[in-house]
């Protein structure tokens, strides 16, 4: 069940729909409409040491070397790319916005762990130029050219928090973190204990596990059996996918308040008919099949046993299971957000 947020879309808003709802599909789906689908394509760390910008490479991909292992996901430039064009989906969720959480006041400090390419932290720092924005990552791989509030830092957040009592933060963001976590309830505990009065913590991230408006996948779905493996391959690796149903509930353990939850129906592919849901759609379903491979390759190889060559088997047979309109992909985004008691 979803709750309001307090803070509504702006005019305009793109009419995705809540949790629950169906969305109105096109009867005919043009070969222009579906083109861009087809794509297949600091604690101890305040200087970046040579075995922080050393990278491993394996499967034809780049992979972090600082705490190697920590995360199974790579950092090349191709999925550089993939995380910048799923900043832009969340821009068209939102309409152009970077939070749903009611900040009432400017914030003065902002922390944006899981940083990646650092493009949400450009942009808040844009927002809110008064504010010291730090975004912090496993990889160094954020531009160089800041703006002045904005800081990088090369950090691992399931380590200790070090900040000082007077550098609590007004706003914690966090987006695309499951599957990079394994103990939610020590992250949640350190982030309230370094959030302001009244400052908030804020969660953007997918239920990753993909439906069809058409009805249960079937077993023999090359998708349904690649998400199960998914599912079973972080769960052994001790960094659980879908994890997202608990997150509201850690969030309440840890001590914030008035949290609230709002579940959105994203489209994969432009099948809507809607016209800015197929907009978000597209986009969604370029972004899906650019990261099926990365979702896959490391955990399949190191964790589930598999080759490379059964990986790219599978990776191309779930690419062309999802080029397939008439199936009408969605995917679930949650948007968590809660506020620290004032007293």
């Amino acid at each position: 069940m979803t709750s309001g947020s307090q803070a509504g879309p702006r005019p305009g808003a793109a009419a995705v729909p809540l949790l629950g709802e169906d969305i109105e599909a096109q009867s005919v789906i043009s070969a222009t409409d579906s083109a861009i689908g087809d794509s297949d394509t600091l604690s101890d760390t305040t200087s970046l040491a040579s075995s922080v910008v050393d990278y491993v490479y394996e499967n034809g991909r780049r992979y972090h070397r600082y705490r190697e292992g920590e995360y199974l996901y790579p950092n090349d430039e191709t999925e550089q790319d993939r995380l910048d064009m799923l900043h832009h989906i969340f821009l068209l969720m939102l309409d152009g916005g970077l939070y749903k959480a009611p900040l009432s006041r400017s914030p003065r400090r902002i922390l944006d762990y899981g940083t990646g390419t650092g493009i949400y932290a450009l942009d808040i720092a844009d927002e809110f130029p008064g504010a010291e924005v730090i975004g912090i990552d496993l990889s160094p791989i954020q531009p160089t050219w800041i703006a002045p509030n904005l800081q990088f830092v090369v950090d691992d957040v399931e380590a200790t928090w070090t900040y000082e009592e007077g550098q609590k933060f007004d706003y914690i963001h966090q987006r695309n973190m499951v599957g990079s976590i394994g103990d939610w309830d020590r992250l949640f505990e350190q982030a309230i204990s370094h959030t302001t009065p009244a400052g908030y913590i804020e969660l953007q991230e997918f239920n990753v596990w993909f439906q069809t408006q058409r009805g249960e996948l079937q077993d023999d779905s090359h998708i349904q059996r690649w998400q199960r493996a998914l599912v079973d391959g972080t769960k052994s690796f001790g960094k659980p996918l879908r994890v997202v149903a608990e997150l509201a509930d850690k969030v309440r353990s840890a001590g914030y308040v008035d949290v609230k939850e709002d579940i959105l129906k994203v489209p994969i592919g432009t099948w809507p008919s809607d016209p800015k849901l197929r907009k978000i759609g597209q986009y969604m379903h370029s972004h899906v099949l650019d990261s099926i491979e990365p979702l896959t390759l490391a955990l399949f190889t190191r964790v589930l046993g598999w080759t490379e060559l059964e990986c790219q088997v599978l990776i191309a047979k779930v690419k062309e299971e999802f080029k397939n309109p008439d199936q009408q992909f969605f995917i679930y985004t949650h948007f968590i957000y809660g506020k620290k008691p004032e007293a």
